[in-house]
């Protein structure tokens, strides 16, 4: 598997938390639907690819050393 991405970013992952949470939200009382559970997974995922970005930006922009474009150091 060549791709990978961090947990936050799979729909799976956020999938299998929302079933968990309907499924203890339907035993207080309430109910969240299939196309519900799978709309509010994609919302959760693009969220947290966008706040991923935002805190690359924020490290990026508070970093205290540059970034070369030459490679240079012990493994180059």
């Amino acid at each position: 598997m060549d791709n990978s991405k961090t947990w936050y970013q799979s729909k799976t992952v956020w999938g299998a938390l929302i079933a968990i949470s309907a499924s203890l939200l339907q035993m207080s009382g309430r109910d969240i639907s299939v196309s519900d559970q799978n709309a509010l997974a994609d919302a959760i995922v693009s969220l947290a690819g966008a706040v991923g970005g935002i805190f690359a930006i924020y490290g990026r922009l508070s970093a205290r050393t540059s970034i070369s474009a030459t490679k240079s150091g012990p493994l180059s």
